[in-house]
């Protein structure tokens, strides 16, 4: 199943066309090293939460906008090959200055457990959530019955991905983001809709939606501490 390296990263407003170009020119260089796609999407409708959000997650100022991101490789070996030959690949030096601060950006190495689906949408809902390690089993049958909804009312991609190469990083990191405890496990998870007219009413849709009703002292994980918001896909590129 394919294996999946996910990223948060603040990137200033002004320097939005500079990151375009930037993440569009790294695509032959991670192609080279066995991605499969890579997907960068611009913070469209991100709300502000109570406990955690993505705008706290990547330390966002005023302007700056948070994107969710990620590279898909055909597997687990295939991703720690290219991390290992990318940090050898004179082309990386090539890349020049980074269009955004690095210290803020995070990433991590995320094992699917659901791909349902397979279009290409121009949307994004992205999710990161903590989820106990020993009710990961439950969170993944909700996850199962939830992507059957979210599909019926138009998603084209559904993925839950747990976390299996997540580094603690010096400023921000997913464990932070999540505000993740002992015994927690990171969830990446993502849903492609065809536009942003599909997903606001398709979103509507599903939240009347008598399926997705689950009394709260059933649900497998804490939602305060789940951080999620719609963005707009600036980068769809195939690799290998």
């Amino acid at each position: 199943m394919t294996y999946v390296q996910g990223f948060l990263t603040p990137v200033p407003l002004a320097r939005r066309d500079d990151y375009i170009r930037h993440a569009t020119g790294a695509v032959p260089l991670f192609a080279d090293h066995g991605a499969t796609r890579l997907v960068e999407a611009w913070g469209d409708d991100v709300p502000t939460g109570k406990l955690n959000d993505f705008h706290g997650a990547v330390q966002r100022g005023d302007d700056e906008a948070a994107l969710f991101s990620w590279i898909e490789y055909p597997d687990r070996a295939t991703y720690d090959a290219a991390n290992a030959g990318l940090m050898s690949d004179p082309r990386m030096a090539e890349m020049g200055e980074l269009p955004f601060d690095g210290k803020r950006m995070m990433f991590g190495g995320f094992a699917p457990f659901l791909d349902e689906g397979s279009g290409r949408g121009r949307y994004i809902d992205g999710f990161v959530l903590p989820v106990a390690k020993a009710k990961r089993d439950a969170y993944a049958a909700l996850a199962a019955k939830a992507s059957v909804v979210f599909r019926d009312h138009g998603v084209l991609r559904y993925v839950e991905a747990w976390g299996d190469d997540v580094p603690a990083g010096t400023i921000t990191d997913f464990y932070r983001a999540a505000h993740a405890e002992d015994g927690d496990v990171i969830v990446f998870s993502w849903c492609e809709w065809a536009d942003k007219a599909a997903r606001d009413a398709g979103m509507a849709a599903i939240m009347a939606d008598d399926r997705m009703h689950t009394a709260p002292e059933d649900m497998p994980f804490d939602g305060k501490r789940m951080i999620y918001g719609g963005f707009a896909v600036i980068v769809d590129e195939a690799g290998a």
